[in-house]
């Protein structure tokens, strides 16, 4: 099951009531994320990649967490956009030996997830 189905928070504009309006649908996506058994990490980033909400306890890695995909997703998204200027980044994966960071771009914020490997 692809965790990131209906999770992107798209068309906010920065009035109070659509900001209201996102950080309640970013808890609900929270809460029904970290329901997923392997899931070990949620970070929602702004824009400029400070961390806004997570569940990483630790702020230090939290924070690198969100500077290097955030940057990370910035190169891949300019990757996309040489190839093909009408196209643009929806979703990135990293699988790595130990685990997978998902990461979901949008315009006004980053999701990254991080997750056990399951085999």
């Amino acid at each position: 099951m692809d965790l990131f189905s209906n999770c992107r928070v798209t068309g906010h504009r920065s009035s109070f009531h659509s900001t209201r309006k996102a950080m309640s649908e970013i808890a609900e996506m929270f809460q029904r994320i970290s329901q997923r058994p392997n899931v070990t990490g949620i970070i929602v980033v702004d824009s400029e990649g400070t961390p806004i909400r997570s569940t990483i306890e630790d702020t230090t890695v939290q924070n690198q967490y969100a500077h290097l995909i955030t940057s990370l997703a910035a190169k891949a998204r300019h990757c996309v956009r040489d190839l093909d200027p009408t196209n643009d980044l929806c979703f990135l994966r990293i699988r790595s030996k130990k685990n997978e960071i998902m990461v979901a771009p949008d315009k006004d914020f980053i999701l990254i997830v991080i997750q056990n490997i399951v085999e």
